[in-house]
């Protein structure tokens, strides 16, 4: 995907061709395959963190209508979206700082300290009888949810076996979608039990506890604990989660990849004017065609499709979450089968043609009952070949392809793109709606889908099957 070198720019994209195919031919394994158990229920900690995202992300949907009963701003349109989106802004608070404090304090750590915020930011939510409580609240949870992903997708990667790293990546996927399902059935009571929605704050605050607490018992990253220094300790580690003959191996590929600058300081300038500038260039584009694709748009208005289709909003929510998590199941299955680039590219190309069937839909070309067909039919599809690749392959291919020494930063200055077009998507969505009319908006949306499908296949290199170390070595300029 990308030269790193160490003292001149990136060359031209032929240069990309000549060096992945060094990750097609792969570098010769000191052993068979490690057991995929070892490392396993370290990746289902880290994934607590995915859950608690999917969560926080729904548990105000359902209930909304009585907390702004409850706390006097029922009727307030601009309250009731703060109360929705404020942790947009917290969570582009923290996505910023989580490279800075996952390179500082670990990956173990990180995890803890993002489940701090959320643990206080429930409980405040909670706990509060006003407006403003609800919105310092929710503020605090957001923080907690910016640092969690950059961190889990960096965690996940570098503790899991290369065979299964696809498969143990789409967890973070299932995870979240397995969160906001349990938002919505926590929340369905809501709507008959007076001060429910008390209870489904308070029991966020359960697997947020829970994951301060496990993450004592699993493994720092090695990656990290090399990039430290602490060799003896990287191999160690190595050996919880790859196994004792796996374990030299490891260690002899992360010298391989050093070139001797890994303890420099990496710069922010260095992030987006440098050479590492081209990589950082292509994962924020990728994030950006995943939110300009209208996915977000599609979670948040779903029920307006599906309600003028008379279909209530409960069974809308729990289709669409039904698409989600089975397309999610299916990438987890093909992702170490078929590959990443591979997944992304049809993934991008089915949400392209579920666009196009949603705009069909909103033209006046088909009559009777073709326009409920089309939309709802045209919804559902493309939340499923979302789940299929665009979803979940983004986090876990980009800790993949950027260098040991800026990876985490990388992650946290893209996915804070990700943020930022998030929030822009579910601000304006409404207004392009009313201003240019469905039509028109989904074929938008359905072009950034194209555009997503000819940048992967001209700057996405396949990575499966390939250590980190081989990884970095191989996309290192050939002697």
């Amino acid at each position: 995907m990308y030269k790193r070198t160490p003292s001149r720019e990136y060359s031209n994209m032929e240069d990309v061709e000549e060096n992945s195919d060094l990750l097609g031919n792969g570098l010769d394994k000191g052993t068979s395959n490690p057991s995929w158990k070892l490392s396993l229920p370290h990746v289902l900690v880290a994934t607590i963190s995915s859950f608690l995202f999917g969560y926080h992300l729904g548990v105000v949907n359902e209930p909304l209508e009585s907390i702004s009963t409850d706390l006097g701003f029922r009727g307030n349109t601009l309250a009731e979206g703060l109360v929705v989106s404020i942790c947009l802004g917290g969570a582009l608070i923290g996505c910023l700082l989580s490279g800075w404090i996952a390179d500082a304090v670990g990956r173990r750590r990180a995890f803890q300290l993002c489940a701090v915020p959320m643990i206080i930011g429930a409980c405040m939510s909670a706990a509060t009888n006003n407006l403003f409580g609800m919105l310092v609240g929710r503020l605090f949870v957001g923080t907690g949810l910016g640092l969690g992903p950059p961190v889990a997708s960096l965690y996940v990667t570098e503790v899991s076996p290369a065979f299964v790293r696809g498969t143990y990546g789409a967890f973070i996927q299932i995870a979240t979608c397995l969160g906001l399902m349990g938002a919505l059935f926590i929340g369905i009571p809501a709507k008959e039990i007076s001060g429910w929605w008390r209870v489904c704050f308070w029991v966020s605050t359960i697997p947020a506890a829970i994951l301060i607490v496990a993450m004592i018992f699993c493994a720092e990253s090695p990656h990290w604990l090399y990039k430290q220094g602490r060799t003896s300790e990287a191999e160690a580690e190595f050996e919880r989660v790859l196994g004792v003959s796996e374990a030299k191996f490891a260690i002899s590929q992360l010298s391989r990849a050093d070139r001797g600058d890994d303890t420099e300081t990496v710069k922010l300038s260095e992030l987006l004017r440098g050479r590492h500038s081209k990589v950082v260039f292509i994962g924020s584009t990728l994030f950006a065609l995943q939110q300009l694709s209208g996915i977000n748009a599609v979670f948040y208005f779903s029920s307006t499709v599906f309600k003028s289709a008379g279909v209530p909003s409960d069974i809308a929510n729990v289709c669409i979450g039904i698409a989600n998590l089975a397309g999610s199941i299916v990438s987890m299955v093909l992702m170490d089968k078929l590959g990443r680039k591979v997944l992304l590219f049809w993934s991008f190309f089915g949400m392209a043609i579920s666009m196009i069937l949603q705009a069909t839909g909103a033209s006046s070309l088909v009559s009777n009952m073709g326009p409920l067909y089309f939309s709802v039919g045209g919804m559902l599809l493309f939340v499923l070949t979302f789940a299929l690749g665009a979803g979940p392959v983004p986090g876990l291919l980009l800790p993949e392809i950027f260098p040991g020494r800026i990876r985490a930063k990388a992650m946290a200055i893209c996915m804070s793109v990700h943020w930022v077009i998030n929030f822009f998507v579910g601000l304006l969505f409404l207004r392009l709606l009313e201003k240019l009319g469905p039509q028109l908006l989904y074929s938008m949306f359905a072009t950034f889908c194209i555009m997503a499908v000819i940048f992967v296949k001209r700057n996405v290199v396949e990575t499966k099957g390939k250590s980190l170390q081989e990884i970095e070595i191989a996309l290192l300029p050939q002697e």
